[in-house]
């Protein structure tokens, strides 16, 4: 058997040895979901980051790095800036109300906020979003395992969603955050270990930047589709994104959630070139590559020497099923609460809730399978995601934490305005950028303008929504 698969099954089965270690300790649906709330600094550093450094900042930016240069660079950059908000202005607000109000999901939060309605609509957006998310990692796995091993990817995805699934449904959140721990140790060896290896292998940094396939290859700002117009699509998406709000729910305090979050920040931004430089790196060494994403298992397998390959394909597992778990656990932990617990048995016990939790994330390891056995690639998954997350959640959960006034209309007309523009503009213009406005950018606007116009119109009617809850604002 080839002796990088050996190793990478190795680490997969030791992954789910500690997962079932921890497992032990999970008594409660409370336990399962937030972790008893108390979750330190060090854990929502490790547990956050190990999320966040997953398929789209390792397969995807690095083959957008190989094909568009640097300014790949603001694909991670741009998550980095979207936490720092999360850190200091989002995240703590949201665990206070999540603590005050024993909240468990995002989906908790918009129905005290708004009301049912809102809740029901958000849901069946984040089931879908989380899904495609989820198979984008799994893509990215079956990229690893293909090159390492010549695993088809349709076996890859399987072997992905089976592992991933099998740990976190067997400890929830706290079985996550110890795994993330190992798996982020892995990741930051393997990564600082590849790069002066691939470096060298490349001829040097002089023969790197002398490397020009195209005049903007060197750009910080824009080449090809890459560039600032990720910030508009990864930013408010890493601010409201349910899977990291959600962790922060688990948080003891606010200093854990401002220093935990903050230096996760701080990681993303210095790790923002690693993928990009790795994929340029590729792209000198490899310039015929047939796939963009598989510029790093393919520099990891055969540009660096093979100890270092090794690890630094272990690293790069890592990341992938780190980011899936945090997936998985956002999209099980709506399904249970926000579908099973509210609308199909209100009178579950906890141990009802529990068993339901750990079915869903059975189904939802299956649904993520599904999805990555016909979607294009990484990246063509993650923005999907992405775009929903920043068009449909951003105003509501920014509005209500921090104005009295809004309600269940003004937040409807947001996630109905932005989501609609971006369906619109996918179905009669392909997704592509109109000059230099992006579907995220055009639905982040109009859910804006939307959210300020019902408002405005609203109360200058005097008009009272049924389901106001402005009086449960975090504000009050």
């Amino acid at each position: 058997m080839n002796s990088h698969l050996v190793w990478l099954l190795a680490y997969s089965v030791a992954q789910l040895a500690l997962g079932a270690w921890i497992s032990r300790r999970i008594r409660t649906s409370n336990d399962f979901f937030v972790a008893g709330r108390s979750l330190g600094p060090g854990l929502i550093f490790s547990t956050m980051l190990a999320a966040n450094i997953g398929a789209g900042s390792t397969i995807g930016a690095t083959g957008l790095g190989y094909r568009d240069g640097y300014a790949a660079v603001w694909w991670v950059l741009s998550a980095g800036i979207g936490s720092l908000f999360l850190a200091f202005w989002i995240g703590p607000a949201m665990r206070r109300v999540a603590a005050e109000h024993d909240l468990r999901t995002v989906g908790d939060y918009l129905e005290l906020r708004y009301g049912v309605g809102v809740r029901t609509t958000i849901a069946v957006l984040l089931w879908i979003g989380s899904a495609f998310i989820l198979a984008g990692q799994l893509i990215a796995v079956s990229w690893i395992l293909n090159v390492a091993a010549g695993v088809p990817k349709a076996a890859g995805c399987i072997l992905a969603g089976v592992l991933v699934t099998v740990y976190f449904a067997a400890g929830g959140l706290l079985s996550s955050a110890y795994v993330n721990m190992v798996q982020l140790t892995v990741k930051m060896l393997g990564f600082a270990l590849a790069i002066p290896f691939a470096l060298k292998a490349s001829g040097g940094w002089s023969a790197l930047t002398s490397m020009q396939p195209d005049p903007g290859y060197w750009s910080p700002l824009g080449n090809g589709e890459s560039g600032l117009v990720y910030l508009a699509m990864l930013g408010p998406a890493f601010i409201v994104s349910p899977g990291l709000l959600q962790k922060i729910y688990g948080a003891r305090d606010d200093r854990s959630v401002r220093l935990g979050v903050g230096f996760n920040a701080l990681a993303l931004m210095i790790y923002a070139s690693v993928p990009v430089l790795l994929g340029m790196m590729a792209r000198l060494q490899f310039p015929d590559l047939a796939e963009p994403e598989l510029a790093l298992p393919t520099l990891l397998m055969t540009g660096v020497p093979a100890f270092i390959g090794a690890f630094g394909l272990a690293a790069v597992f890592s990341a992938e099923l780190s980011s899936a778990d945090a997936v998985l656990f956002s999209l099980t932990t709506s399904l249970s609460q926000d579908f099973y617990k509210r609308f199909i048995n209100p009178e579950s016990s906890d141990a009802q809730l529990l068993r339901v939790t750990r079915l869903t994330a059975v189904l939802g390891g299956m649904a993520g399978v599904a999805i990555a056995l016909v979607a294009a690639g990484v990246v063509s998954a993650l923005s999907i995601f992405y775009t929903i997350m920043g068009v449909s959640l951003f105003v509501p959960i920014v509005a209500g934490l921090y104005t009295r006034a809004s309600n269940s209309m003004d937040a409807m007309a947001a996630i109905l305005a932005g989501m609609g523009v971006v369906g619109g503009w996918r179905i009669f213009h392909g997704g592509a950028a109109i000059g230099s406005i992006t579907p995220a950018m055009g639905g982040l606007a109009s859910a804006i303008i939307a959210f300020l116009v019902v408002h405005v119109l609203r109360r200058s009617l005097g008009s009272n929504d049924p389901t106001d809850r402005a009086s449960l604002s975090p504000l009050k």
